[in-house]
């Protein structure tokens, strides 16, 4: 079925996070704000996706409504291997890991939303996966700065069932206070803490933490070195004996094979609305385990890329933890498959995504116009 038009939009949505909003990319971060993808086909049957992301939104939006979507106007939805090839080939000179990429992972979302939809089976299905109705998530605490914040949100996030907590903390001091937290809620000691530095240190200075964090029990060290694409020096990090994530940066498939190449990584972070959708997720998956490299997705969304994380963990026989902000939202277009209960996280089992948005709480939370296109530019 051919491509007739694509949409795309903005929601911004009012939320706390258990401490005092904090700049994002030298902007307030005082909602969260989803980059939506409508994709509609000649049938009458419309696919949505999520583009990344954040502070970014405005470029990545205008490199969707003026390149990428006219390129789509006229193809087959159904070809998404032919169509991943032929766009991002269209436009790789304009970057091979940045808003073009980003953008048409929202779109390729959508277009298994469509498949899923045209066959009345879930992504999941589709991916050769047998589905559990729920999967274990992991609470992924904001940046506080604040050894009590960091406390008192440990303690809410086990008191409400999680039982693995990541920090956005650059000491050592608040690992071992959220590790006492957790104790002192669930009264046993196996609690998956996890550190998340985003990339805070070059390796030197990396060195220096990672000894002092070595016998803390961390369930992997994320990101540490600065920049993300030394992979040289985040294998040397190896030695200290903690296991080390990393991939919510890197470009596709071959840059986590130049990650794994390395001897960089234990443990894989893809992220769907940054690798250029659900196809390359799933090659980088089988590439990680041809190399007994564990994958944890990166999914620190709030609208269809989250829940394309659901269906592609869903469909793997070693399920991984799903990536839940811990933060609270006034309202989401995707209630209830984007919020976490007693620590784990619905899978739908509709077809496609398995839901789409209310479009109720779409009108109320738009930001700024929507953007139509339905005119094809040439490939």
């Amino acid at each position: 079925m051919k491509i007739t038009a694509i949409e795309t939009s903005v929601v911004a949505l009012p939320f706390t996070m258990g401490g005092p909003h904090p700049s994002f990319a030298g902007q307030p971060w005082t909602h969260l704000e989803i980059l939506l993808v409508k994709v509609e086909t000649e049938d009458g049957l419309v696919g949505w996706g999520e583009a990344f992301g954040h502070a970014a939104i405005a470029t990545t939006k205008a490199a969707i409504d003026s390149i990428l979507a006219p390129l789509m106007i006229g193809r087959d939805a159904s070809d998404i291997n032919a169509l991943n090839r032929s766009i991002l080939h269209s436009v790789h000179l304009l970057g091979r890991n940045g808003a073009f990429v980003y953008g048409y992972a929202g779109i390729e979302i959508a277009l298994w939303d469509l498949l899923g939809k045209r066959t009345g089976l879930p992504i999941w299905r589709l991916l050769g996966g047998s589905s559990p109705s729920r999967l274990d998530a992991y609470a992924s605490l904001l940046n506080y700065g604040d050894l009590d914040l960091v406390v008192r949100n440990t303690k809410a996030a086990c008191a409400a069932g999680y039982r693995a907590i990541k920090l956005h903390e650059t000491t050592r001091a608040a690992v071992l206070a959220a590790k006492t937290a957790a104790h002192e809620v669930t009264g046993h000691a196996d609690t998956a803490i996890m550190l998340d530095l985003n990339c805070a240190w070059l390796p030197p200075k990396a060195h220096a933490m990672a000894a002092s964090l070595a016998q803390d029990g961390l369930t992997w060290l994320e990101e540490p070195v600065w920049p993300p694409e030394d992979v040289d020096g985040l294998a040397s990090l190896r030695r200290h004996g903690i296991p080390l994530s990393a991939g919510e940066n890197v470009a596709g498939l071959f840059g986590f094979k130049t990650l794994i190449d390395a001897g960089a990584i234990d443990i894989a972070q893809p992220s769907v609305t940054k690798l250029g959708g659900i196809s390359e997720m799933v090659r980088i998956i089988h590439l990680c385990q041809a190399n007994a490299i564990a994958v944890a997705p990166h999914s620190p969304y709030f609208g269809p890329g989250f829940i394309a994380t659901l269906h592609i963990a869903a469909a793997l026989v070693e399920q991984p933890m799903i990536e839940v902000l811990w933060l609270d939202m006034e309202a989401n277009p995707f209630d209830p498959w984007v919020r976490a209960q007693n620590g784990t996280i619905a899978v739908p089992h509709g077809p496609g995504l398995g839901c789409d948005p209310d479009p109720v709480i779409l009108a109320r939370y738009a930001k700024g116009e929507i953007t139509r296109t339905s005119q094809r530019r040439d490939v």
